[in-house]
This record gives structure tokens, C-alpha cells and sequence, in this order.
């Protein structure tokens, strides 16, 4: 009688899922950091900002030297967590923008199981707390996306301090609807509705993502956070560090959390930045690598990486194969009893669109199975991308000289470019690029806002969207100046910082008003009265 029940049960579920009957099934917590530096931690070398909590999840289990996100902006790079893939397979490419301007194809398709989806077929408690940056209209949010709980907002970006919540465009939503009474820092709030979630949840297996906005900008820090940090000189590094003090916290409430409830030991722990850190805009560093956030060089994609499940993961290790942050997706579904097909099982079929590209990090950590979780990665964000087989890495960066090959076991700088060397290795890296890119689709949609959109999101008309990149907009390409100055901004928001700035000996005469950054409008003004003082026409 029980054999026929569960017979039944299993016809009810998907036919892509496989369950795998065994023990208890775990708790999952995925911590998600926003723009986090490669050394920003302080068990990845940083020095002036201690961050124990986090550090303790490196302790109690792995610290990933090698761990990547699958793009070098937060949108993308979190539609290929929640989905377990390539988001280019599904058209995820490029960001947003401001939720009012974006277009109205942004988002994860329905067609696309989340793992909260996937984890609810197999009886999870699964909450979402943050930043969700991967659906804004009805339908895609994330209490409509397989989780029970929801408290955070939709965009991009928001305010910390709550003074400032109620004037900003953004709301601050739970479960769908907007929260009007918050009166705590962000960070701290996320904290709170954390810990919440997992004494409700306490009494069956739950799944906490845990997406915090912490260090995104705008840099805003209490002042009880930035006392810890009355040595900084540096204001803006001060205002850094407590928003990273305060984000070490709130994880510290967490692990304190489950210990408390008695489930350390049955509490499988995921950790990971979206993507490189933005040195120029917050002081994230990504020592010892070249770039930062929005570029395809290490700065821009490798991150911290770091896993814990007591117990079962042996503590201390240092990982040094590559991984990526879909495979934390295919971990936690592996370690719930969940197997869902892998890519490679059906190639790019629309069979394959459900398929997984991430891969079960656990016997590679447990010892039970040895070599590399992956041969090859992949990155593409417009015509930068970029390739990683074994030690060898092809960058395509078309503001910085196109195509370059690094081998990064002697070169994780990316200093000496060998593809001029090298040329057959070259040709193999781009031969393995265009391979991949052949299981992909194009962009769905490009980055919007006020200068190439209306609100609700229906582009500009042609001659008026020229216009607008002529005033200094983005879009589409309308001359060379404004090409260049596309290419540049890395990051894709609308300015150049002195890092991006292709010629940094002119940057502070192009920077008119010295507020570190230089807008389009300010190079053209740059180039502009340099032609006067040649005596040419402006």
C-alpha cells in the first residue's frame, strides 16, 4: 500500500526530476553577496576589514580559489543561480536597468524552473530574503517563483539607511506587497527576517536564499558601523567597511541561527559574491587580479566562494578546480535527493532548456570523486566574453585590443597576453567559445532607462533615441565617440571611473566637476576644447 502511494506521488512530479530516497534531507542556505571583491574577506587577504562570520564558513568547510560567477553584473549572474544554467541559453544577458524603464521581456521565464520551484516538488520551506533583480511584473516575482516567503525589493539597487526608503522609487516588498513601516538598516533588516524564517521553518527542511544588496552602492553605513573603522582614513573605504561589517553580521546571525535551532550538522551553507567588486565606485578590491565588476578579466567574474555542511564536508579545505555559481544550484538539488538532467545529456535542445549546467560540487569535496567539476567555462555579455579551459583563459574585452590569452597558473594577473605567441591556442579557446555560444540565444533585451525608454518600458523611437546617446544616453551606437565610451563603462552606468577611462593621464581634465567619475557629456566636452585650442572646428 505505501509502495502504491509513493508510486502515485512520484507520477505527479515533473518527469525532468529524479528523487533520490536516503537520508534526511538537508537544510539549504545560499548567501548571496552584491559586488563583493575578491579580497574582501578576511580568509581571502583583506587586512582591514575583519569579517569572521564569513571567514568561519571557510573554516568549518571550503574556501573555492577558483570560484566564479556566471557573469560580471548582478542580473544575469542571478538568473543563472536561481536557474542552474547558462542564462544565455535563455535569452538573460544584459541587466535591466531602473524597473520603471526596463524592458517589458526582463525577467526569468516561467519556462525555467527556480530551485525554489524545484525544492517545493520535494517538500522544502523556502523563503527568499533581499535583492531579487530577475523579474519585476506579475508573475515573476519571487514569492510567484516557488518561494513561500519574500521580503526585500525587486531592482537593482536600494537605499540602507531608512530615512531615506520612503522617497526612493523602489519599494521594499513582502510577499508581494509594499512595506511601508521598515525602520531598520537594510542589511540589518535582512537579518532579522532571516533569522525568522528559519524559526518558522524549523520543523521541516527549508531553503533560505539569502540575497543581500551589501556592498553595492549607494555606500551608506550607520555611524555605529563605521565607528569600528575610526582608523580608516579614507572616508569612503571607512563607509565600505561598515557596510561589510554589517553584512559579516547579519551572516553571523544566521549560522547562529541554525546552530541554535540544533541543525549545523544537517545545514548545507553556500556563499558567494554575484560578481567582481567595482574598486573605483565602492573600494572593493579584487587583489591580486586584473579588472573589476563588468569586465571579463578575473577582477570581474572570480569571487569569494565558500561552502560549509558540517559533518559531511570535511573542514579547512582550499579548493583550487574551477566552479561556478550555477553549481550551487545543482549542489543544493543533489543534496536534497533532487537529480535533474545535465546540458551535456541532451546538447541545446528545447529538452536541454530545463537541463542543468551547474554541477554536484559534493563528491568532488567529500573525496568520493576525483578530477575537475568542469574542463570549460564561459562568460558573454554583448561582444565582450570570455573562455576558460584548464589553465588557459581568452578574453574579449573591444575596449582594451580585443581577443588576449592568458595562462593562468602563471599569469592570475592576466599581465602578459599571449596571444600573439600562442596563436594555435588562441584559435582552439575561440573554437571552444563559438562551440558553447551555439547552445545560446541572443539578448532578450538591452539595458533601459530614462534616455533610450519610456516609462513601462517601449524603447525610444530611432531618431529620438539618437538624440538621446548625442546628450550623453545609452543604446544604440550613433558615432564613434560614443562607441568608445560604451565599450569603457564596464560597469554599464552611464560614467566612466579613472579605472575605466582608456587614457588615465587626461582623466582628472575630462572629470570637470572632480567627482571621480566622467560622463559623456563631459568627454565631449573634453574633446571639444581640445579641438578649439588646435584651432580646429568644434
Amino acid at each position: 500500500m505505501k509502495l502504491a502511494k509513493m508510486l502515485f506521488v512520484l507520477l505527479l512530479l515533473p518527469t525532468v526530476y529524479t528523487i533520490v530516497v536516503g537520508a534526511e534531507k538537508p537544510n539549504i542556505v545560499i548567501i548571496l553577496a552584491d559586488d563583493l571583491g575578491y579580497a574582501d574577506l578576511g580568509c581571502q587577504g583583506c587586512k582591514d576589514i575583519p569579517t569572521p562570520h564569513m571567514d568561519s564558513i571557510a573554516r568549518n568547510g571550503v574556501r573555492f580559489t577558483d570560484g566564479y560567477a556566471t557573469h560580471p553584473v548582478c542580473s544575469p549572474s542571478r538568473a543563472g543561480l536561481m536557474s542552474g544554467m547558462y542564462q544565455h541559453r535563455f535569452g538573460f544577458e544584459h541587466n535591466s536597468g531602473p524597473s520603471r524603464y526596463a524592458s517589458p521581456e526582463f525577467g526569468l521565464p516561467r519556462t525555467i524552473p527556480t530551485l525554489a520551484e524545484r525544492l517545493k516538488t520535494v517538500g522544502y520551506a523556502t523563503g527568499m530574503v533581499g535583492k531579487w533583480h530577475i523579474g519585476f511584473t506579475k508573475d515573476l516575482r519571487p514569492h510567484e517563483r516557488g518561494f513561500d516567503y519574500h521580503y526585500g525589493f525587486l531592482s537593482g539597487a536600494h537605499p540602507y539607511l531608512p530615512d531615506k526608503y520612503a522617497d526612493y522609487h523602489e519599494p521594499l516588498y513582502r510577499n508581494g506587497e509594499t512595506v511601508t513601516d521598515e525602520k531598520e538598516y537594510l542589511t540589518d533588516a535582512f537579518a532579522r527576517e532571516s533569522v525568522d524564517f528559519i524559526e518558522h521553518s524549523k520543523s521541516r527542511p527549508f531553503f533560505l536564499y539569502l540575497a543581500f544588496n551589501a556592498v553595492h552602492s549607494p555606500l551608506e553605513a550607520t555611524s555605529e558601523y563605521e565607528k569600528r573603522f575610526s582608523h580608516i582614513s579614507d572616508r569612503k573605504r571607512r563607509t565600505y567597511a561598515g557596510m561589510t561589517a554589517a553584512m559579516d553580521d547579519a551572516v553571523g546571525r544566521v549560522l547562529a541561527k541554525v546552530r541554535e535551532i540544533g541543525a549545523e550538522e544537517n545545514t548545507l551553507i553556500l556563499f558567494y559574491s554575484d560578481n567582481g567588486g567595482p574598486t573605483a565606485e565602492t573600494t572593493s578590491r579584487n587583489d591580486p587580479l586584473r579588472g573589476f565588476k563588468g569586465q571579463m578579466f578575473e577582477g570581474g567574474i572570480r569571487i569569494p566562494f565558500l561552502v560549509q555542511w558540517k559533518g559531511t564536508i570535511p573542514a579547512g579545505q582550499t579548493y583550487s578546480e574551477m566552479v561556478m555559481g550555477f553549481d550551487c544550484h545543482a549542489t543544493a538539488l543533489a543534496a536534497a535527493g533532487l537529480r535533474v538532467p545535465h546540458s551535456s545529456d541532451s546538447g541545446p535542445s528545447e529538452a536541454g532548456m530545463t537541463n542543468l549546467d551547474g554541477v554536484n560540487l559534493l563528491p568532488y569535496l567529500t573525496g568520493e570523486k576525483q578530477g575537475r567539476p568542469h574542463e570549460q567555462l564561459f562568460w558573454r555579455a554583448g561582444p565582450k566574453h570570455a573562455a576558460r579551459v584548464g589553465d588557459w583563459k581568452l578574453v574579449t574585452e573591444p575596449a582594451q585590443g580585443g581577443s588576449m590569452l592568458f595562462n593562468l597558473r602563471d599569469d592570475v594577473g592576466e599581465k602578459n597576453d599571449l596571444a600573439a605567441s600562442n596563436p594555435a591556442r588562441l584559435e582552439e579557446l575561440q573554437a571552444a567559445f563559438a562551440q558553447w555560444e551555439k547552445g545560446t540565444m541572443p539578448a532578450r533585451w538591452i539595458r533601459q532607462d530614462a534616455r533610450n525608454a519610456e516609462l513601462g518600458g517601449k524603447l525610444k523611437p530611432e531618431a529620438e533615441w539618437t538624440k538621446a546617446r548625442r546628450r550623453g544616453g545609452t543604446g544604440r551606437v550613433a558615432g564613434r565617440l560614443e562607441e568608445a565610451f560604451e565599450s569603457a563603462d564596464k560597469d554599464d552606468d552611464g560614467r566612466l571611473s579613472r579605472e575605466e577611462y582608456p587614457q588615465p593621464n587626461v582623466f582628472d581634465a575630462v572629470d570637470a566637476n572632480q567627482d571621480g567619475f566622467a560622463t559623456l557629456e563631459e568627454v565631449r566636452a573634453y574633446y571639444r576644447n581640445r579641438r578649439a585650442k588646435q584651432g580646429t572646428r568644434p
